[in-house]
C-alpha cells in the first residue's frame, strides 16, 4: 500500500512503493516445438492494482511470488522504478537560522510580524514603512502584492502544516520508514538518466500534420494486443487501452514505454481532445495538474504552459459523472488559487469543498525547503470539489462514501523528476465509490484502473526510468 501511516492530520505516503507495487514482470519469449514463438508481455505484480478500490478488474493479477508457466518452462524479468529518483536524504536548501529567514533584512522580519498580527487596514502602513527603511539602506528586499498575498496565506496554513507534518514524521520515524541516519545513503550510486525518450510534445505537434482520417475508419479505442509497435497515427488519434491483467510495452518512434494493466491513455495536446470524449466514459474522479503559466516557466521554456482562459476550456463537465470529485493541483501563487476557487470551479459547476496540502520531506523527515522560505515552500496545494447536479442523484452516490475533510496533509518523499506528483489512489478511495471511473488530465504517467491524458502522458513510463531487479 502507498499509505504508510494514516492520522487525523493526513497521510504519510510511500510514492516509490506505490510504483513498484504496480511493478512489472516481463515474461521472456519461449521457443516452442515447431518454431512458434510467444511474444514478450509484462505481468503486473503486487497489490497496487488490487489495493486500488476503484481500479476496475475482473480477475486477480499474479503477485510477486507467482510464476508464469508455459508447458513447464518459465522465465521472467522484473522491472522496478529507480530508487535514486527518491533518494532525497538532505533538504534542497538547508533551513536558515531565524535571523536569516528574511534574506538578511531584520526590518522585514519585524514588519512581517506585524503583518501577520494586524488587520488588513494596517498592512499598507507598515508595508510603506518597510519600503522607506529599505530605500534608505538601499536594500532590494521589496514585496509586491503577490508576495504579500502569499505571506498572508502562509500565515493561515503554517500551523496546520507544521503540526500535522510533525505528527506524521514522528510515526514514520517510529516505524522505521523514515530514518535520521543518512550516512549509508551517501554511498549510493546515483545514476540519473539524462534526456530520455522521444519528444512527446513535439510528436503531438507532428500529429496535426497527419492526413485526416475518414470517420468510417476512425475507432474510438485502440486495444493493445501482443503487438508492441503501434503506428504513431493510431496512438495519437484514439484512446489506447490495455484491458488485460498484464502490462504491455508500447514502442513509439523506437522508444519503449511500459503500460500498466487495466489502464488507458490518450497522447495529445489540448487541441485534440475529441478522442477522449469519443471514449464515452463518465468519470467519478478527475485529477488535474495544469501547466500553470508563470514567469519562471516562460523564461526557462522547460515545458509548455496554458493560460487561465485555456484551462477553463477543458471539457470537464462533459467528462464528469454526477457528483464527480474534482481535484486540482495548484502552485503556491495566490493568483492561481483564487482562479480555481472563484472562476474555474464555478465555470465547471464544481463546488469547492477543501484545500489539502502535499508536504515534501526528506528520508530523515525534514522539510525539503525551509517552511518559512520566501521563494518556494515545501508544500503544494490541492483544491477538492464536487460537481453540482441532481441533488437526489448526488445523495444516492454519496451514501457509502465519507465526506471530504476541509483540510488534510499528504506527506511524502518527493520524486526528483519534475512534476512527478504523489499517488492519490489509496487516499481518495474512502471518499468515492469502490467501482469509480478515474481520469487524470495533464498526466505524465499511467496508473492501473485510470484513464490518463496529456501531451507527455507516457513521459515517466519510459523503460529507462526503470531498472531490472536482480534475483537475490
Amino acid at each position: 500500500m502507498s499509505v504508510v501511516h494514516r492520522l487525523t492530520a493526513g497521510w504519510l505516503v510511500d510514492h516509490l512503493s506505490f510504483i513498484n507495487q504496480c511493478g512489472y514482470e516481463v515474461c521472456d519469449s519461449f521457443a516452442y516445438p515447431g518454431g512458434v514463438t510467444l511474444n514478450t508481455s509484462i505481468t503486473s505484480t503486487g497489490d497496487c492494482h488490487a489495493a486500488s478500490t476503484f481500479a476496475a478488474t475482473s480477475s486477480p493479477i499474479p503477485g510477486p511470488g507467482d510464476v508464469i508457466e508455459t508447458e513447464g518452462k518459465s522465465a521472467k524479468t522484473r522491472y522496478v522504478f529507480r530508487e535514486e529518483f527518491f533518494d532525497v536524504s538532505k533538504p534542497y536548501i538547508a533551513a536558515a537560522s531565524e535571523e536569516q529567514l528574511w534574506q538578511g533584512c531584520p526590518e522585514v522580519s519585524l514588519i512581517i510580524y506585524f503583518f501577520f498580527s494586524l488587520h488588513h487596514g494596517m498592512i499598507w502602513i507598515f508595508f510603506f514603512h518597510c519600503l522607506l527603511i529599505l530605500q534608505k539602506r538601499k536594500r532590494k528586499c521589496v514585496f509586491n502584492q503577490g508576495e504579500l498575498d502569499a505571506l498572508e496565506y502562509h500565515s493561515k496554513v503554517r500551523k496546520l502544516v507544521w503540526e500535522g507534518t510533525l505528527h506524521l514524521v514522528q510515526e514514520g520515524l517510529k516505524s522505521g520508514f523514515l530514518h535520521r541516519s543518512t550516512a549509508d545513503l551517501g554511498c549510493r550510486k546515483k545514476v540519473v538518466p539524462g534526456h530520455i525518450g522521444c519528444e512527446l510534445t513535439e510528436l503531438c505537434e507532428m500529429a496535426k500534420q497527419f492526413p485526416a482520417m475518414n470517420k468510417s475508419d476512425h475507432h474510438a479505442v485502440h486495444v493493445l494486443d501482443d503487438e508492441t509497435s503501434i503506428p504513431e497515427q493510431d496512438l495519437l488519434s484514439c484512446v489506447t487501452e490495455n484491458s488485460s491483467n498484464c502490462a504491455k510495452i508500447v514502442v513509439l518512434m523506437g522508444q519503449k514505454y511500459l503500460v500498466p494493466p487495466k489502464s488507458s491513455f490518450l497522447l495529445s495536446d489540448i487541441s485534440y481532445l475529441q478522442p477522449l470524449l469519443n471514449y464515452k466514459k463518465e468519470y467519478d474522479v478527475i485529477v488535474i495538474d495544469p501547466p500553470w503559466e508563470n514567469k519562471s516557466v516562460k523564461r526557462s521554456n522547460r515545458y509548455s504552459h496554458l493560460s487561465s482562459w485555456q484551462i477553463k476550456q477543458m471539457p470537464v463537465p462533459a467528462l464528469a459523472a454526477p457528483n464527480c470529485l474534482v481535484v486540482t493541483w495548484v502552485t503556491n501563487r495566490q493568483k492561481h488559487l483564487r482562479f480555481v476557487k472563484d472562476e474555474l470551479y464555478p465555470h465547471w459547476s464544481v463546488k469547492t469543498l477543501a484545500e489539502w496540502h502535499w508536504v515534501k520531506i526528506t528520508t530523515a523527515g525534514e522539510f525539503v525547503l525551509p517552511l518559512d522560505s520566501l521563494h518556494k515552500k515545501p508544500y503544494e496545494v490541492l483544491v477538492l470539489g464536487r460537481v453540482q447536479g441532481d441533488v437526489k442523484e448526488a445523495l444516492r452516490k454519496s451514501e457509502d462514501v465519507l465526506p471530504i475533510p476541509e483540510h488534510k496533509l499528504i506527506v511524502s518523499i518527493p520524486c526528483s523528476l519534475h512534476s512527478h506528483k504523489p499517488p492519490l489512489t489509496a487516499i481518495l478511495a474512502e471518499f468515492i465509490k469502490p467501482d469509480a471511473e478515474c481520469l487524470e488530465l495533464f498526466a505524465r504517467n499511467l496508473q492501473p484502473g485510470w484513464t490518463s491524458w496529456g501531451n507527455e502522458v507516457l513521459k515517466f513510463q519510459h523503460i529507462d526510468y526503470f531498472t531490472v531487479l536482480q534475483n537475490e
